[in-house]
């Protein structure tokens, strides 16, 4: 199953892509800046029984040296498996996309798997490479550790990503302070998905209770579908139904268009793990048909 902590290492390009470029400022990689950026298809599944998705694309624009591809990867342990899967997601695309250029950016929240994850795959005999494949990696090893109120301001996203990677930092209560902190005069807009973002990679972690407590005392936007849940946690009964409800209030806090068919499928689902799915792809999605894709 998918990990909270997963989807939030990826989706927060996705609230805002131009991270992209702090990120690979601060990596000390030489990208020009974005003039735009756009949310593309992740299914990378050709005619094959293999289904392959990459968690989040982005086509990204710039004025110097054209545009370019995003893929990331939310990684929470080593997998032998990328090390043929990685390569496949670059080349496809690469062809797909009519012979774009393919950066690979791996998150991750713990030094040994960042380490694996920057290690160069290689294709090919020890004496001809035929392709190599090196990935950008954001961790704990590089991503600030911002304990700067005025700091995070500067740069809100930035700030949440890099305490979604320090989720295990033994000071990860300083940064989240400071991050509550810094979110205390912004408008809902800019908070709401932040909170969330910061829940959701935190994860289960002991830090995440901590992260609710700070953004109950310190905001007054606690409103939304997560914190309600997050609230009501404790409670056995109506778990289901409340994530149902939920879905829909979010969609229809979003003006996104509901038919009585859809409001039907959601009410009556009983699995929470699709539910959380679609809890997830409510927060972005314009229509009911991105919220159940792939969902039969």
């Amino acid at each position: 199953m998918v990990s909270s902590p997963h989807e939030a290492m990826h989706r927060i390009f996705q609230e805002y892509p131009g991270l992209f470029s702090r990120v690979s400022e601060v990596l000390g990689i030489d990208i020009p800046p974005p003039t735009s950026a756009t949310l593309l298809p992740t299914d990378l599944t050709e005619n094959s029984p293999v289904e392959r998705r990459v968690d989040t694309l982005l086509r990204i624009e710039t004025q110097d040296d054209g545009p370019f591809l995003l893929a990331i990867e939310a990684q929470g342990k080593k997998d032998l498996r990328k090390s043929t899967s990685w390569p496949y997601y670059v080349t496809y695309l690469h062809n797909k996309y009519g012979g774009l250029p393919v950066l690979l950016l791996i998150v991750c929240q713990d030094h040994t798997t960042a380490e694996w994850a920057a290690t160069p795959i290689t294709i090919g005999v020890p004496r001809w490479q035929t392709l190599t494949l090196n990935p950008i990696v954001a961790g704990p090893h590089n991503m600030p550790v911002i304990t700067n109120v005025a700091e995070a301001r500067k740069d809100l996203a930035l700030a949440t990503l890099a305490a979604i990677t320090h989720a295990d930092n033994p000071d990860v209560g300083a940064i989240l302070k400071t991050l509550s902190a810094a979110l205390r005069e912004a408008p809902d807009n800019i908070t709401e998905p932040i909170a969330e973002l910061t829940a959701q990679g935190l994860g289960n972690r002991p830090a995440a209770q901590q992260w609710r407590n700070l953004v109950a005392v310190d905001t007054s936007f606690y409103t939304s579908f997560m914190s309600e849940e997050i609230r009501d946690e404790g409670r056995d009964e109506g778990r289901v139904e409340g994530q149902a409800k939920g879905i829909l209030l979010v969609l229809e806090a979003r003006g996104v268009p509901l038919t009585d068919e859809a409001r039907k499928r959601i009410a009556d689902c009983n699995d929470s793990q699709l539910l959380d799915q679609w809890i997830q792809r409510a927060a972005t999605a314009t229509s009911t048909d991105e919220v159940f894709a792939d969902c039969h």
